[in-house]
C-alpha cells in the first residue's frame, strides 16, 4: 500500500508500467470534471471509474481484495477514510472472479484518511475498506490497473 499526494504519482511509475499512462491521463484530464462512470484508458487493463459512493461507518465498510487489478483510490469531494489489513491476516473467503473481488467480514486492523488531492494505492495483497466518511456521499475516482 502507498499513501501520498496525487501529484507524486510519477515517483511510482517504476512499480507498474501502466502508471505512466495514468500520469499522462491526469495531465490532460481533470478528475473533478469527468462524468460519472468508467473512462477506458487502455481497455480493460487500465480505466478510471468516477463514482459517487455512499459514506459508510467503520462498522459497515467491508474489507476487500482484488487478484488481477490494483486500485488507486482518490477522494474528490471530501476526505475519505480507509481501513487496511494485509491479505495474509485475512480469513479465507469466496472470490468473485467476474468482479475480481473478495469481501471480508470484520473490522480492519488500521485506519487512515486521504483528503482530496491525495491517493491510496492498494495492491492485491492489500485488504482495504473504502468509503468511510461522515459525509452521506463521496465523489471519488478509482483507477483500476492490471496488476
Amino acid at each position: 500500500m502507498v499513501v501520498d499526494t496525487l501529484d507524486k504519482l510519477s515517483f511510482y511509475e517504476s512499480l507498474n508500467p501502466l502508471f505512466k499512462d495514468i500520469v499522462d491521463f491526469l495531465k490532460t484530464n481533470d478528475l473533478n470534471k469527468l462524468e460519472e462512470g468508467k473512462h477506458f484508458i487502455k481497455g480493460d487493463d487500465l480505466f478510471v471509474n468516477i463514482q459517487t459512493a455512499k459514506g459508510k461507518t467503520r462498522e459497515t465498510a467491508k474489507l476487500e481484495t482484488h487478484r488481477s487489478m490494483l486500485d488507486i483510490q482518490i477522494p474528490l469531494s471530501a476526505p475519505e477514510t480507509f481501513g487496511y489489513t494485509p491479505l495474509k491476516d485475512l480469513p479465507a473467503a469466496d472470490y468473485n472472479d467476474e468482479k475480481d473481488v473478495t469481501k471480508y467480514d470484520g473490522p480492519a486492523e488500521t485506519y487512515f484518511t486521504c483528503k482530496p488531492g491525495e491517493m491510496a494505492i492498494f495492491w492485491p495483497q492489500d485488504g482495504h475498506a473504502p468509503c468511510i466518511s461522515e459525509q452521506p456521499e463521496i465523489r471519488k475516482a478509482i483507477f483500476k490497473v492490471k496488476a
